[in-house]
């Protein structure tokens, strides 16, 4: 295990900050860059707000190596939706161009779903990415979730129209595949 998973804290508002306003780091999330010091202020306050929340919506954690502690990016989910069966979430992660290739984003986020559906009453995951978004999609299928739907010419990214690829994930479908591993 390489990588260890925490909740922000205050600490980290340099950290958090460098990382969302990282152009490159953000090139397919730039509808969540943030630009200016004050933009990332009110979002990093209205994150630790949430956290103490009784109805947490945001559940990001920061992402770092375990050995040097060294920031690799942000993973998590927000909370769309709380039903009789579960919590409907929308998954999403962003890291550091030198980390990718290396495994990271993929040990998170097995950590992180085996945190939503034994953990936090979870029932359907989904999450998405631009279809030229190989490495994403990657740590998607690595993980067992299943594509859903592919988009053509949906989302207008870096001056055109790029087909944009939906994935998701049943908690008993989660179950099924953990018998298997």
């Amino acid at each position: 295990m390489s990588i260890i998973l925490r909740d922000y804290t205050e600490k980290d508002f340099e950290a958090y900050s460098r990382l969302k306003m990282d152009a490159e780091t953000m090139y397919y999330l730039q509808d969540i860059q943030l630009h200016p010091v004050e933009e990332a202020r009110r979002d990093f306050a209205e994150v630790l707000s949430d956290m103490k929340s009784p109805e947490r919506k945001f559940y990001f954690c920061h992402m770092e190596l375990k050995d040097t502690h060294e920031q690799v990016g942000s993973i998590g989910y927000t909370v769309e939706a709380d039903t009789p069966v579960g919590k409907l979430v929308h998954l999403g992660y962003f890291t550091y161009p030198r980390h990718w290739g290396n495994g990271y984003t993929s040990e998170a986020l097995k950590k992180v779903l085996e945190y939503a559906f034994t953990q936090d009453n979870v029932y359907r995951v989904t999450t998405g990415c631009l279809a030229e978004n190989k490495g994403s999609e990657r740590v998607m299928q690595k993980n067992g979730l299943i594509k859903e739907a592919e988009h053509i010419d949906y989302e207008w990214h870096d001056g055109k129209m790029k087909t944009r690829l939906e994935y998701q994930l049943l908690k008993h479908e989660w179950e099924q595949l953990q018998k298997t591993l």
